[in-house]
């Protein structure tokens, strides 16, 4: 038998810190997530301007808050948007996004999915198929299995 066979300092290695599948809590940091400038938003919808409204309310998204108040504002905000465009205008406006805000967008698709109201399902469905032909079953995937929502 080996000399050491009491001795317990390899008792003192917390094995977690090198298992590569470990679970790590992601940083907070959302207090100052704010959302969405509406007042922006509103100003560029009154003048007709929706691509530009459409990027202000991507802008700014409150991933990182659990603040619910804060994202409830930045969903009603993003789908005010898009219930004002018209649907000729929704594949122009999905293509001047970039891939990070094609996911987003698909984000809050599927947060209104969640909650729908009267004329808003069907206006979602236009969207969906657009975002999804630009973005492709990826941004689905991204999306779906996000751990961080808005």
């Amino acid at each position: 038998m080996s000399k050491n066979t009491s001795a317990d300092k390899f008792r003192r290695v917390n094995v977690d810190d090198y298992d590569e599948n470990n679970y790590v809590d992601e940083e907070e940091g959302g207090e100052n997530q704010l959302g969405p400038d509406e007042a922006e938003v509103d100003a560029s919808i009154r003048q007709g301007n929706l691509n530009a409204a459409l990027h202000a309310a991507l802008k700014n998204p409150p991933i990182n808050t659990k603040n619910q108040a804060v994202k409830d504002r930045a969903e009603n905000t993003v789908l005010k948007v898009l219930t004002s465009f018209k649907s000729n205008d929704i594949e122009k406006a999905v293509q001047s996004l970039d891939k990070n805000s094609v996911d987003l967008l698909m984000k809050y698709i599927y947060k209104g999915f969640e909650k729908p109201s009267e004329n808003n399902s069907a206006i979602l469905l236009q969207w969906h198929e657009k975002v999804l032909a630009a973005g492709g079953v990826g941004s689905v995937v991204r999306v779906l299995t996000a751990r961080r929502t808005v």
